[in-house]
């Protein structure tokens, strides 16, 4: 083909004008490639290529990037010749590896098919998150598509935390995210010298493959495995949470001023005679909200006023990124890692008490009912006239002549009302069949060597109840207002049951003669509804856990599908930009309405995507870290005996739930009376073959402690009734 050939055959590319408009310079695009790859109907060498497309001397540098970028998205791949082959062609398939503590894996394929098995010796080639392709060699033994490694097209794991073992002057570094079970060889010279045992960040310098090992370098000596607080810097670091604020981002929060300045008053209307308090827990340190109530004629005037976040953190700066890369701040038991450095996160946008703070409000009016009249969103200078507790703001409920209301008599009335606003907005929310779980959350008590000294219940009170309602009523005020005005946002959404959830859960119910209405599509009324008919039966635990399992976890979208467990059409997160992304998002969203612009901070499923994996995230690295807490606690109640309820049935165990300490551990399989035990999914159940034994969710057990592991943070029971010498061991106390 001649030169002249060779380019009229690029002008064929139907993509040519966006490859100019993008690179300035018209390079074949990609589905050019790939189609002409496909008409060659084999395998072709690069530079047979370079020739049908007539690629010149100049583009060869900038044509080998494009294909280098091809053959990491899995567009393309080379064969042994290095010939460039169509992956389509190929009948492989692309995901990510999930890997297993046991040392298999899965291959979760990104186009939605069921996951593929991967045996140990195939996880030799790769890590768990390693994006990679796959061939379907079969099924294994259980009927699992079965699949095999054929090219790693990105690497998840660079570095990793772990502790360094040395065996036979070999030292390695065991990773302490468990679903890596390859252990990462260290040579000496790259140890830094540090000790077997000691916490490591290690740095992968060769990746994992058929023949070999990782290998890597020591780049961080954490400490002691016991040391105080070093459960939070492994979680930090397995986790991969931004803990360390950037340079620039320290530079910039250091510009702002420390107080608010005459100027940013502009346009802004001004609501600091309003008595507005904020009301938070003992500890809290960052306050995004403040509130005040009073009444207009028979019906409430609601004032929810949150910290204006979106006037100091900029859209696109680095302040924006930063809080985007975490979005969220993580609350660990004494230690939080804030979304925004603390001159914002604890001074400037904090509500604190007696200063003027920038805020926008959310006016909200309602009859005495408890029904929405209507609202406005405004941006505003406020003061917090009190920083309240919910222990105060309780006391002074229970006793207006006591200590607590006497302290704050002027604000007594203004509590009262909100009180009364409460109690219309409950009776509102049980009209509307919003499902109210029973779940007991927990507060851990260190002592001065920073471990658990006891755990003990958080007693949820009238005041907790109160600014959740108003939380609620702006929330869903948020939402309407970006609704109506057809300003795109992202929602947190809450699916109801997926239809073969809903069939399991229908079917447990009925063993207990126990209905769900709804038909195929149940409301959170529906749910509410058989939840008060149950509350007063002994088993009322164990079918309230079964309902809550069958809902989807929340999330954040731009689709408004509703809140099922609210009972809410359309709901959105506004009241915590201090430590939440999505409601500085929606924050600029109202404002870019009221002064009549639209806003796109990019693409919203990206972004509720992301969001909702840096909750995940935060979520799994708090329970890392309560659980390792948990185990610490129990390590020395070796033999002691507990009373507990079943808290999760596996097919390899029982969990169970000790009573008055809120510590799980697992009762194995193999520890329950002699008999081959059935794992049940529906009825959340393990039955013995030959005795018909049960053991289900819900049930009560008596257990002995018998193993505490730190290193993989599990605790092992044995049924009390298994346990050797039951009547000679000393009782735990378990309250």
């Amino acid at each position: 083909m001649t030169i002249k050939k060779k380019q009229k055959l690029r002008k064929l590319d139907p993509y040519l004008e966006r490859e100019k408009e993008r690179y300035g310079h018209a390079l074949p695009s990609r589905e050019f490639i790939l189609r002409i790859l496909e008409e060659q109907g084999v395998p072709v060498p690069e530079e047979a290529l370079q020739n049908l497309l007539g690629i010149t001397e100049e583009e060869d540098e900038i044509f080998s990037r494009r294909l280098s970028a091809m053959l990491r998205e899995g567009q393309i791949m080379r064969n042994r010749k290095g010939d460039i082959c169509m992956v389509e062609k190929l009948d492989l398939i692309k995901g990510k590896i999930q890997g297993h503590p046991d040392g298999f894996g899965f291959l979760v394929p990104e186009d939605g098919s069921p996951d593929l098995f991967l045996s140990a010796k195939e996880m030799h080639k790769a890590m768990h998150g390693d994006r990679v392709m796959v061939r379907e060699i079969g099924v294994d033994r259980r009927g699992r598509r079965e699949g095999t490694i054929v090219e790693v097209l990105e690497r998840a794991v660079t570095q990793l935390v772990g502790r360094l073992h040395a065996d036979y002057g070999i030292l390695y570094v065991e990773a302490e995210n468990r679903r890596i079970s390859q252990d990462i060889l260290v040579p000496k010279e790259e140890s830094m010298n540090a000790k077997p045992g000691q916490v490591v960040m290690v740095e992968i310098l060769q990746q994992p493959s058929k023949h070999a090992q990782p290998i890597g370098r020591i780049k961080e000596i954490l400490g002691e495995y016991t040391a105080p607080g070093m459960e939070i810097e492994i979680a930090l670091r397995k986790h991969d949470l931004p803990y360390r604020f950037p340079q620039d981002v320290e530079k910039l929060s250091e510009r702002l001023p420390s107080k608010v300045l005459k100027k940013d008053l502009v346009k802004r209307e001004d609501v600091r005679h309003l008595p507005l308090v904020t009301i938070d827990g003992e500890t809290a340190r960052d306050f995004d909200d403040a509130v005040y109530c009073e009444r207009d004629g028979k019906d409430y005037k609601l004032y929810v006023a949150i910290a204006d976040v979106s006037h100091y953190v900029k859209p696109g700066d680095a302040l924006d990124q930063e809080a985007y890369n975490r979005g969220n701040s993580v609350y660990f038991p004494r230690r939080v890692i804030p979304m925004l450095p603390e001159a914002l996160s604890n001074g400037l946008c904090s509500l604190n008490p007696e200063v003027d703070r920038l805020s926008m409000v959310c006016e909200i009016s309602l009859d005495f009912a408890g029904d929405f009249k209507g609202y406005r969103f405004y941006p505003a200078v406020m003061f917090s006239h009190a920083r309240l507790t919910y222990t105060k703001v309780a006391a002074m409920l229970e006793n207006p002549k006591g200590e607590e209301a006497k302290q704050y008599k002027d604000l007594l009335p203004h509590i009262q009302l909100l009180y009364k606003l409460f109690k219309v907005l409950l009776k509102a929310r049980n009209l509307r069949g919003a499902i109210d779980f029973e779940t007991i959350e927990t507060r851990m008590i260190f002592n001065d060597e920073g471990k658990i000294e006891r755990i003990l219940p958080i007693q949820r009170n009238d005041a907790h109840r109160i600014i959740e309602e108003c939380m609620l009523a702006a929330n869903v005020c948020a939402s309407d207002f970006l609704q109506k005005h057809k300003q795109a946002t992202l929602y947190r959404v809450h699916e109801g049951p997926t239809p073969e959830k809903l069939a399991a859960l229908r079917d447990f119910l009925k063993e207990f003669g126990v209905q769900l209405g709804g038909g195929d599509n149940p409301k959170a009324k529906d749910y509410a509804r058989t939840l008060s008919t149950i509350k007063d039966r002994p088993d009322a635990q164990l079918l309230q856990t079964v309902m809550l399992r069958s809902l989807r976890q929340a999330v954040y979208s731009p689709d408004n599908v509703g809140h099922f467990g609210l009972a809410y059409e359309s709901y959105t997160h506004f009241t915590s930009p201090i430590r939440r992304y999505p409601d500085l998002l929606v924050h600029r969203a109202i404002k870019a309405v009221l002064s009549k612009a639209a806003y796109s901070p990019g693409n919203w499923y990206e972004l509720g995507e992301h969001c909702s994996q840096t909750e995940r995230r935060a979520d799994e690295a708090t329970r890392d870290v309560e659980t390792w807490l948990k185990c610490y606690y129990m390590q020395d109640r070796i033999g002691e005996y507990f009373e507990g309820v079943v808290s999760g049935v596996a097919g390899f165990g029982l969990f169970v739930a000790l009573d008055g300490i809120y510590v799980e551990g697992l009762v194995h399989v193999s520890e329950l009376p002699s008999d081959y035990f059935h794992f049940d999914a529906v009825r959340h159940m393990l039955l013995g073959e030959r005795t018909g034994k049960r053991y289900r969710l819900g049930d009560r057990l008596r257990v002995r402690l018998v193993r505490v592991d730190l290193e993989s943070s599990k605790i092992d029971f044995v049924l009390a009734e298994n346990a050797p010498n039951a009547g000679k061991i000393k009782t735990g106390a378990a309250s």
